[in-house]
């Protein structure tokens, strides 16, 4: 009897580190010291010692039960960036700078080269927000998960001068709101589409063409996660002062809205300020979801909404242009109950 026998595969660890390395090398950052391998990653602190008072943001979260879908159409290589995602846009949002990530893979059996597909997701994710991938785990757990199923999660690490940092005490009634457009579900409420979409989670159901998406329900549930992390770095070196923010995740609009506000100030959002992507109204249409729910649950096409002052509003959106992603003007604050009015 050895180690083997009992369902975990050592040589398969190995390879799949092996397959890893170089998607992971093109991650690193000059801060990081060492290789892949050794017990812990290394980050130094000199690039950011110039600081007045550093502050030291983190954020950790994983895929969900989005990783079903990966699973029904054996495409892994895109599940990183979520995991990626929703960690360094909680930190950005903070006004934070991304440094490094660290993984988590659990398997029922360890498969080298699906492993390494979803680590280069997972590099995927860290190149687009600067972050370095310098370390990870990956736990073969024969009994504990089905051989073909897996779940992912990581946690990031970043830095920010501490007058920099985006805390919401500064807003105002008249500062003006900007969302920037969602990539489609990203990584939260997958639970719900799942039942939504019950019948049709099969290879075949979603490889289904629906003319409305412009493509299969497979392509636009699984899409990946937008990263917003150079959209805010633009932004701040356009000299804009972002004085709240808001990261849209599980619980929608209603939830995460009013994080970034401060006592004493409302959001007002105006609903049909930007168009919402079809794959929303497909899942409201077949699931029979009103409209509350919808917006409690999704994102609804807005995966980052940030408070600028109305002067900032026309070079906060030519920033965002610029780092590529999609600004709308999607509302104001008002003075009154912390909370948020969808109209």
């Amino acid at each position: 009897m050895d180690y083997k026998n009992a369902g975990v595969d050592i040589e398969a660890g190995y390879k799949a580190v092996e397959l890893m390395k170089e998607s992971v090398k093109t991650t690193m950052r000059p801060e990081v010291l060492g290789g892949l391998g050794g017990f812990s990653g290394a980050f130094s602190m000199e690039s950011f010692k110039g600081m007045e008072e550093p502050i030291l943001l983190s954020g950790t979260d994983g895929v969900g039960t989005k990783l079903k879908l990966a699973f029904l159409m054996d495409r892994h290589d895109t599940v990183g960036i979520d995991c990626v995602a929703m960690c360094v846009n909680d930190v950005a949002c903070a006004g934070g700078e991304p440094l490094f990530f660290l993984d988590y893979i659990a398997c029922g059996k360890n498969v080298p080269e699906k492993i390494a597909a979803i680590v280069s997701g997972v590099a995927d994710g860290c190149r687009q927000s600067g972050a370095a991938l310098i370390g990870g785990e990956t736990a073969e757990m024969p009994g504990f998960y089905p051989e073909d199923e897996y779940d992912l999660a990581g946690f990031a690490v970043g830095v920010a001068d501490r007058k920099d940092m985006i805390t919401g005490e500064n807003l105002a009634a008249g500062d003006v709101l900007i969302g920037m457009a969602s990539s489609g579900v990203h990584s939260n409420g997958f639970s719900l589409v799942r039942k939504v979409f019950e019948k049709e989670l099969t290879k075949e159901g979603l490889n289904t063409y629906y003319d409305e998406l412009g493509k299969t329900l497979g392509e636009a549930l699984i899409a990946p996660t937008r990263i917003y992390v150079q959209a805010l770095k633009e932004i701040k070196a356009a000299g804009v002062t972002v004085k709240a923010c808001s990261h849209i995740t599980g619980g929608g609009f209603y939830e995460n809205v009013p994080r970034m506000l401060k006592e004493g100030t409302r959001a007002v959002i105006q609903k049909d300020s930007y168009p919402i992507p079809p794959i929303f109204d497909l899942l409201a249409k077949k699931g029979n979801i009103e409209e509350k729910m919808m917006y409690n649950t999704y994102n609804m096409g807005i995966g980052m909404v940030l408070a600028v002052a109305p002067a900032d509003v026309e070079k906060a959106v030519e920033a965002i242009l610029k780092a590529g992603d999609t600004p709308y003007v999607i509302g104001r604050i008002e003075a009154g109950e912390k909370g948020v009015d969808l109209c």
